[in-house]
């Protein structure tokens, strides 16, 4: 069951209390001549997605309604009818709402929101269906209290290069709850405020790239269930702007979580369609690492043809890269990446001479300080694969060195890694790398 985060914000805005709402449903039904005895665990169970039976749904949306002053459907408070098919697109308003419940439900740490599951078939690949396909949003001009203009839509573009760069330099677990309260505090009050359609547009572009930093933080959080959410809210957004090339950025992350997932085929299908719909707003930075992640994809499935030929499309867009033509997000897209990432792919096709050059020329480019630990790890691995003992260990150090500060489950996984390749090479410097991971691996995230 999905959490019912939309039933959990409108008792917060109404100031009402689980057993409150119980309280005032058994009130109401024995009104109507019927005994109920709901209490405060029968909330916390409509919370988690159980919908009670009979009329008691409709009995909560009176009571809400009358309280809040504005009437509530049954898919206003999350109890709508679950085998009506899907919208053929979402509605901006609804889902504004229901994304704005989601991240409330984030930042106060409810259980049921922080255990949601990761989306599988169909329904993972719906929301890069509807970025792709019409209807567009033609006005997503609002009125509402608080009046936003261009200088809003700038503090929040500010803000999602403020907590990169804290990403990349401490990691997602320490800036996801950062990310999350600005979302809360600063956001939520400007998508419900008075813009104009063409204001509108560029606030929902930069909310769009403040939702894809909290994915990105949740992913490296490993709450892999919520960073698919924001993931899909921030490709919604990206329609919603108009901005293609935002939305293949964001196919991107999605592609990139895939990989994670060992969802292969998925991958390489999404980044296809990064590129066959972005088309050419598609940044070239962009494209050449969506080419990159589907040689990764096709080299994982062992499809040495198809990995090579995405390898020569990588190395095709790279050549066209002006970093004064692209977007802030696509910075990631540093000089050494697409060498990092053709080390990886063709290390697991067996391909290690070349796999290692490319492995250092990434390592020989300055990188920001995450970067540069993939890169650092991508190294020490194929040393070990070429059975080069002491050259992987001196590498692992600096994997080491440079993790200091950091907190990110994705990172770890790349310790852990290195832990089980190294722990079986039998020599004294591999051991005591060993024994530094283990230490490092100790501290709690």
């Amino acid at each position: 069951m999905e959490p019912n985060t939309l039933l959990d914000a409108l008792l917060d805005e109404a100031g009402m209390s689980r057993l409150g709402l119980a309280a005032r449903v058994n009130q109401s039904c024995a009104g109507r001549g019927k005994s109920t005895s709901y209490n405060h665990s029968s909330v916390i169970r409509w919370l988690k997605g159980q919908r009670p039976r009979g009329a008691v749904p409709d009995v909560i949306c009176e009571i809400l309604t009358e309280r809040l002053g504005r009437q509530l459907s049954l898919e206003d408070i999350g109890m709508g009818n679950t085998n009506a098919p899907p919208p053929e697109s979402t509605p901006l308003a609804g889902f504004i709402e229901r994304s704005t419940a989601l991240w409330r439900g984030d930042v106060n740490q409810r259980p049921e929101v922080r255990t949601t599951s990761v989306i599988t078939g169909l329904p993972a690949v719906g929301p890069v269906w509807e970025w792709e396909n019409p209807p567009e949003d033609r006005d997503v001009s609002r009125s509402g209290t608080q009046r936003v203009g261009m200088a809003d839509v700038d503090l929040l573009r500010n803000a999602r290069g403020h907590y990169e760069q804290m990403y990349r330099k401490a990691g997602g677990v320490a800036t996801r709850g950062r990310v999350l309260s600005f979302l809360n505090t600063e956001t939520v009050p400007m998508l419900r405020g008075t813009y104009t359609d063409t204001v509108g547009r560029e606030l929902h572009r930069a909310v769009g790239g403040l939702v894809a930093i909290a994915g990105i933080c949740s992913y490296d959080s490993d709450v892999q269930g919520l960073a698919q959410r924001y993931f899909h809210q921030a490709l919604r957004l990206a329609k919603a702007s108009g901005d293609q090339a935002f939305g293949g950025y964001v196919i991107a992350l999605l592609v990139n979580q895939a990989l994670y997932m060992r969802e292969y085929r998925q991958a390489v299908s999404f980044a296809q369609a990064g590129l066959r719909t972005a088309g050419h707003a598609m940044s070239a930075a962009l494209a050449c690492d969506l080419h990159a992640m589907q040689a990764k994809a096709y080299a994982r499935m062992g499809d040495q043809a198809s990995a090579h030929r995405a390898i020569r499309a990588a190395e095709t867009a790279a050549r066209r890269i002006r970093l004064e033509e692209e977007p802030a997000e696509t910075g990631y897209v540093q000089p050494g990446l697409l060498e990092a990432n053709l080390a990886d792919t063709l290390m697991r096709l067996g391909d290690m001479a070349p796999a290692t050059t490319y492995a250092a020329e990434a390592v020989a480019v300055q990188a920001h300080e995450r970067g540069r630990v993939h890169r650092l790890a991508t190294l020490t691995d194929c040393h070990i694969r070429a059975g080069r003992a002491d050259q992987a260990a001196i590498t692992a150090h600096s994997v080491l060195e440079t993790m200091e500060g950091m907190e990110s489950h994705r990172l770890n996984d790349r310790l852990i890694k290195m832990r089980r390749n190294m722990s079986g090479v039998g020599s004294r410097t591999t051991a005591e790398i060993v024994e530094r991971i283990d230490d490092r691996l100790r501290i709690p995230l």
